[in-house]
């Protein structure tokens, strides 16, 4: 087979497979590069970046985006605080007290809700504070409307999930697609405010970092084996056909010692047989018209014998 590979035409499929299985392992080591997805790495989701230039309002939040620190200002809105629940704290369930915050720097005045702190009872709750705030908090994606809708009680409204659909529709206003849970929050003059304030009424709601674990797309891994099987296919490709080609030399060789060996021989033997038969048959016709044996008939006469005597007696010589 090894003759075979060499020839010049089997060279050139080889080297055009080889490149065809190349692009195929490429494209497989793509796919499986796009299969894992790692969240973003800590020095760069804790390190405060200002709110206006990391996302923008009416947006959808991206993987990259989510889980951010950012530092903010604005004025909260009057009479938007709703109560989330279930919310817990330290294993006890209970409220999240949440309030517009009108961004200061957003293109439109566009709001974000801001967790200001948890507590046990809707009647158990601090009023907004009034004037600039400042904050430092981690940026989070909002979450799905639930299916138990919106409750209305004496001390307030109480949400089952913290949803920008639902809290647009209730304030009416417009708002970023996300949530900002403040680490600490302060006013225009530098004074603390908020749950991490003494004597307030709420427990601050700390979250902290996702942990660092890397996904995988299994539909990007399952491009990859298949582009790898390709790349492998192409390879059998021409193997196979250069097999076909090699075998064909085999039974065409073995077809010539065949001739040479047997077929030879019979054609020849079957070859003076049709002569012998031929030449029977001509002096079978030959008989039948001329009337004779052409075995009891003498044979010819030789051309000296065929022709007269060129002597003269010498009496017959002219006088």
């Amino acid at each position: 087979m090894l003759r075979t590979a060499l020839k010049p035409t089997w060279i050139a499929g080889l080297i055009l497979a080889l490149v065809v299985s190349g692009v195929f392992v490429l494209l497989g080591k793509w796919q499986m590069d796009n299969a894992a997805s790692a969240p973003p790495p800590l020095t760069q989701t804790e390190t405060p970046v200002p709110l206006t230039e990391h996302f923008v309002p009416e947006k959808a939040m991206y993987g990259t985006e989510a889980d951010q620190v950012v530092t903010l200002s604005g004025q909260f809105l009057p009479d938007t605080d709703v109560f989330v629940h279930p919310r817990l704290n330290d294993g006890e369930e209970g409220y999240w007290v949440v309030t517009a915050l009108r961004v200061q720097g957003a293109p439109q005045d566009e709001v974000i809700p801001v967790v200001r702190g948890w507590t046990a009872s809707t009647a158990a709750s601090d009023p907004a504070p009034e004037g600039e705030i400042h904050l430092t908090g981690r940026l989070l994606p909002a979450e799905g409307p639930g299916p138990e809708g919106i409750e209305q009680t004496p001390d307030g409204t109480v949400l089952a999930s913290l949803a920008s659909a639902e809290l647009i529709n209730l304030w009416d206003v417009r708002s970023y697609a996300g949530y900002v849970a403040p680490f600490e929050m302060t006013a225009a003059s530098g004074a603390e405010v908020g749950a991490t304030a003494a004597g307030s009424s709420l427990e601050p709601v700390i979250v902290g970092p996702q942990p660092q674990e890397t996904t995988y797309n299994w539909m990007n891994i399952f491009y990859a084996i298949e582009w790898v099987v390709f790349a492998g296919f192409a390879i059998y490709l021409w193997w196979r056909f250069l097999r076909d080609d090699h075998l064909r030399q085999q039974e065409e060789a073995a077809l010539d010692r065949q001739w040479a060996e047997e077929w030879k021989a019979a054609e020849l033997e079957r070859r003076r047989a049709q002569a012998v038969e031929a030449k029977r048959k001509a002096t079978e016709e030959y008989e039948r018209y001329h009337g004779v044996s052409v075995a009891a008939s003498p044979p010819p006469a030789s051309p000296q014998q065929a022709q007269p005597s060129q002597q003269t007696h010498p009496s017959q010589e002219p006088q």
